[in-house]
């Protein structure tokens, strides 16, 4: 049985007349009378009673055309509600992120998102770059907010640059150096360093040494808080300094000053990750929406 059989089935029951029932349905008669008797035969009993002019329900046909209905309905509302998630309009959006590297591409994404697919309930997920990277793999996640990573890292995947975020000093507004305009790398390197804990953020050290490694003094890390509130509580005490994107200005207001730093160390690469293939319409919209909320569209 075909859903074709019902909605045959439904029009010659509702026009009690199987002539009529085949111009509405733009087919012919003989054909439209055989699919009828094709489903009675399956059926195992007759749902119309015949005359030369017309058609009549017997009971069972009755109770049949009730239940046909229902399914009918059934079905268009199963393909509306598929046509919609296809369309990007419904459905569930698992976002990775870091407070760190997403403070100013993230608040004006999820409000232009939640504009164009309203239906659509985004959930994000605060992780490692490690733990996003595996759960995109595993389809956990559909999309990312990361720094560009190596492209051996990044197999299977597609990085979509959205920024670029320029490295800056973090210091109390207190601090001496507070009051330069800019600071050099080979005076920083002297200052005692709050940065994340290296088991948990292995990229952040890596960028540390990159940036102070042409620089004669070694780092002394003196603090490694688990995130980024942390982060700028201890600078903001006058604990240490700190490397930061100057996107986190938006964060830490008044509470930190963020100095550029001379030789300018190169900005940070930010972007969103995705899978290569398979990727929803929801998520591909979603990216839409992040790349015109940074470029001010």
């Amino acid at each position: 049985m075909e859903l074709r059989h019902l909605r045959y089935f439904v029009a010659v029951a509702e026009a009690e007349n199987v002539s009529r029932a085949a111009l509405k349905l733009h087919v012919s008669q003989p054909a439209l009378s055989r699919q009828i008797r094709d489903l009675e035969e399956e059926l195992g009993f007759s749902l119309l009673e015949r005359s030369a002019k017309s058609v009549r329900l017997t009971d069972a046909g009755r109770v049949f055309l009730t239940e046909s209905r229902a399914v009918l309905e059934r079905a268009a509302e199963a393909v509306k509600a598929a046509r919609i998630v296809a369309g990007g309009n419904r459905g569930e959006l698992h976002i990775g992120y870091a407070p760190t590297l997403s403070a100013r591409i993230l608040p004006p994404a999820l409000r232009a998102f939640q504009i164009a697919a309203p239906g659509v309930r985004v959930k994000l997920h605060d992780l490692s770059t490690e733990e996003m990277l595996t759960a995109l793999h595993e389809g956990r996640l559909q999309l990312a907010f990361l720094e560009r990573q190596r492209t051996a890292v990044l197999r299977g995947l597609r990085f979509e640059e959205l920024m670029r975020d320029p490295l800056r000093l973090a210091v109390a507004p207190h601090h001496p150096l507070a009051r330069r305009r800019v600071v050099a790398l080979a005076d920083a390197v002297r200052e005692p360093f709050i940065a994340y804990s290296p088991k948990d953020y292995p990229d952040y050290h890596e960028l540390l040494a990159s940036v102070f490694s042409a620089t004669k003094g070694r780092l002394r890390i003196v603090e490694e808080p688990d995130g980024v509130s942390s982060l700028i509580s201890a600078v903001g005490a006058g604990h240490g300094v700190a490397l930061m994107p100057d996107s986190l200005a938006c964060i830490a207001g008044a509470r930190l000053r963020l100095l550029p730093l001379t030789p300018a160390p190169k900005p940070l690469s930010i972007g969103i990750v995705s899978p290569q293939t398979g990727q929803t319409a929801a998520a591909e919209r979603f990216v839409q929406c992040a790349k015109e909320a940074v470029s001010g569209k």
